[in-house]
């Protein structure tokens, strides 16, 4: 990931921080919330000369990129807590 990219990433995430605080994400429709978070994405296509489309498919692989960052961080944590011995079966 770009320090450009990451800028955008955290841009993002800021603002959906704060304009979705009081909504469940589990409870409430991504159609409500990417209209929620479409104004920050706006800003940045128009600073950047590109489509707020292009921004929405940035943001949604740079998210896709960090979940599966922190998924194999999760699993090569449990695998080797597993292959030392520190997890036990209940």
């Amino acid at each position: 990931m770009t320090t450009e990219d990451k800028q955008i990433l955290d841009r993002i995430n800021e603002y959906a921080d704060k304009v979705l605080k009081n909504f469940d994400p589990q409870k409430t429709q991504v159609s409500f919330q990417l209209e929620k978070i479409k104004p920050i994405m706006e800003e940045i296509a128009k600073e950047k000369g590109t489509s707020v489309e292009d921004i929405f498919i940035k943001y949604m692989d740079l998210a896709s990129e960090v979940t599966a960052e922190r998924e194999t961080k999760f699993q090569n944590t449990i695998g080797n807590m597993t292959k030392y011995g520190d997890v036990h079966d209940a």
